[in-house]
């Protein structure tokens, strides 16, 4: 396993594993020192003065920058400034302007003024030019066995810059040395048309790398496959494997095998052609009928035939009851049991003067609201439960003093909460999200790191730990077997042992283990999920896309009731990106099989539980799907969604504008926050239901 250090190395420079790593950086400029300062020189800003007053670096290169402060007299003054980089290009830190993304990009910097100031804040926008380092040396590999005379493969280019670094998808020329023994098109395929020795060669930047290929005579006679299975549904992975024999009957154990399959639909008018995904043996269909895969080596090939039906999985869902909020907007919830027995649930507000409300929810169909809490805040954010029902966390963002922190109620009487404590020590940068354990609590701070709070008096919480990965930006976090998932946008996810003990972490002393780099760079959410039918371990990690800049379907963030003086008010939001499904079996080794994108619609908060997902996609409702077996592909192609329900409300706060929060399975009924119109229970009908 790569060191802590190594990891956290390449995190400064950029790139992990050969993947651009984006970080979208807000960062509150000397934040210690300015808590030393008054807010007040804010307003006397007349001037800034960037120093240097345009930026050019390269993606890794961190150099110093400065912003002079000066009044209308020309004296330096001392503010608060927000400094905030291009997301994906650029990153501010202690340490300076840090180069992401190659591209034209801008540094934004913005005084911090007084609260009840009315003037426009003063601002200063920088120019800022990455480019790419230079590239250091590049090397050739082989993607599958041996070149023998007759076969073909692909070849794969590593660019390395002078820190280690990997270029991402590096722009490559290739050519070969003696095309008549080795031919290789601009892609790195490569063909070995007869005996001899060819050296293959690949420049990136004008580097080039160098590999020689003796091609000598192809020993394989025939081809042995197997499958796993013989009969599947869509969506079951089988997998399929290939001995390469001789002459004799040995196993060739360099042949270069492809793999390919021929599909046979039951209705080719209906069904589109390609309807699979088969990479390094693994195969799943997303469509019914018969599957032929074949294994190649030259002109020697084998073949297994499969067959496919149909997933069928879906079910009705029925609406049990709803909670009806139209006046505010509802954002997270959570449902427990509470200590005398009864069911309830607790649901947030967005934007709506702090105020959280707390359900009876024993009957589903008969929701009560037993109780409210209004805290000093703009937005309670996310809400959760103790697992043993002794306190509940309401984050707090927005508050009127600057010291957010996050509110412990007491739920010794759950009907009736009463707050324990509004605790903000290290947390007054905002509080986003938290999650609760018996004994400690994991709390964001600033959306920069999470600190661990010990709870076992919840009424004088003790903060022992924290995990501050420099320079990346966190969302959330949650907690499985002693391991904090984190899910930190362009860093992706970072797994950290918080009391595990494998890595030697514990709360007090937290151990960063790895961090995973995500498509993107969106990471939002994650929920770690053990599979026990496979015994495998994933991690399910949602994106968060607001706007849909740059797709075809674009849109706004319009979050306001309809008011007919206001144009554009009362309109549903457009959302995107989806779910990422990181196979996390082999914790040092984590990879990415598997995703569930629904197009047109954004994923948010994920909950999944006896192999069903249930997922909460915004404008695209509450999606319930099977996640059972091995995963690998898009799982909303494969006949995967058991049930959709969008939760419309005509009165509320936007009329018929589903925007799902969170969902939650509990007693055989599926919870869900949303944004429009509160707290609903639904549940699906029984699979078996008699045929009218």
């Amino acid at each position: 396993m790569e060191s802590v250090y190594h990891v956290m190395g390449q995190i400064r420079r950029g790139l992990v594993g050969g993947a651009a790593l984006i970080l979208a950086i807000s960062f509150l400029w000397g934040e210690a020192a300015a808590q030393e300062t008054s807010l007040a020189d804010g307003a006397r800003v007349a001037e800034l003065i960037a120093e240097p007053s345009e930026l050019q670096l390269r993606v890794g290169e961190t150099v110093p920058f400065q912003v002079r402060a000066l009044d209308v007299d020309g004296n330096e003054l001392h503010p608060r400034l927000l400094m905030r980089g291009s997301r994906g290009g650029v990153g501010v830190s202690e340490e300076g302007v840090l180069g992401i993304g190659v591209g034209d990009h801008q540094l934004v910097v913005t005084v911090a003024l007084p609260p009840g100031v009315e003037e426009d804040a003063p601002s200063l926008t920088v120019p800022v030019r990455v480019d790419w380092p230079a590239i250091e040396r590049v090397e050739i590999e082989p993607l599958a066995g041996t070149l023998y005379a007759g076969t073909d493969q692909r070849f794969a280019v590593r660019a390395y810059h002078a820190d280690g670094s990997l270029r991402p998808s590096p722009e490559v020329g290739w050519e070969s040395s003696d095309p008549e023994v080795v031919a290789v098109d601009p892609y790195g395929h490569a063909v070995a048309n007869q005996e001899g020795t060819a050296t293959l060669r690949a420049q990136v930047d004008g580097v080039v790398g160098e590999l020689v290929q003796e091609v000598r005579p192809l020993p394989v006679e025939r081809i042995q496959v197997q499958a796993s299975e013989e009969r599947v549904r869509a969506g079951d992975v089988v997998r399929f494997s290939a001995r390469a024999l001789d002459s004799g009957g040995s196993e060739v154990e360099d042949a270069p095998i492809q793999w390919s399959y021929m599909y046979m639909p039951d209705d080719s008018i209906v069904e589109p052609g390609a309807s699979a995904v088969i990479r390094d043996g693994r195969f799943v269909a997303q469509y019914p009928g018969e599957y032929t895969v074949r294994a190649t080596a030259g002109p020697i090939s084998s073949w297994k035939t499969i067959r496919v039906d149909t997933r069928d999985v879906v079910r009705r869902i029925e609406v049990q009851g709803q909670g009806r909020v139209s006046h505010r907007r509802t954002s997270d919830f959570w449902v427990y049991e509470g200590l005398d027995g009864r069911d309830y649930a607790i649901t947030g507000t967005w934007g709506s003067d702090g105020w959280s409300y707390f359900w009876d929810v024993t009957d589903p169909t008969d929701m009560v609201l037993t109780d409210s809490i209004q805290v000093d805040a703009r937005t309670v954010n996310d809400v959760k439960v103790s697992p043993d029902g002794r306190y509940a966390t309401l984050t707090r963002e927005g508050a009127s003093d600057r010291r957010n922190g996050v509110v412990v109620v007491d739920l010794a009487e759950p009907a009736n909460p009463v707050l324990a404590i509004e605790y903000d020590e290290g947390l007054t940068g905002g509080v986003h999200n938290a999650f609760p354990m018996d004994d400690y609590l994991y709390v964001l701070s600033g959306g920069e790191r999470y600190l661990i709070v010990d709870m076992s008096d919840i009424y004088n919480p003790r903060t022992i730990g924290e995990v501050d990965i420099p320079g990346s930006r966190i969302h959330d976090v949650w907690v499985h077997d002693g391991i904090a998932y984190s899910a930190e946008w362009d860093t992706g996810i970072v797994m950290t042992d918080v009391g595990n003990g494998r890595w030697g972490g514990t709360p007090q002393n937290p151990v960063v283990v790895s961090t995973y780099p995500l498509p993107g760079g969106n990471t939002h959410a994650v929920f770690p999920y053990y599979q026990e039918e496979t015994g495998r371990f994933y991690i399910f990690a949602g994106d968060e896309i607001i706007g849909r800049s740059g797709f075809a379907l674009e849109g706004g963030n319009n979050r306001a009731p309809y008011d007919p003086d206001v144009p554009g008010s009362g309109t549903p939001r457009n959302t995107a990106g989806y779910i990422h499904i990181v196979d996390y079996t082999d914790m040092e080794n984590p990879k990415k099989v598997a995703r569930y994108h629904v197009p047109e619609y954004g994923s948010h908060n994920i909950w999944v539980e006896d192999d069903v997902l249930y997922q909460a996609y915004y404008e695209g409702g509450l999606r319930v799907v099977d996640v059972s077996g091995e995963l690998q592909g898009n799982l909303y192609t494969q006949g995967r969604e058991i049930a959709v329900f969008k939760p419309n409300d005509p009165i509320g706060y936007v009329s018929n504008a589903p925007t799902t929060w969170s969902a939650m399975p509990f007693k055989g009924n599926i919870f869900l926050s949303d944004a429009n119109s509160g707290i609903w229970a639904v549940n699906l009908e029984p699979e078996e239901r008699p045929i009218p």
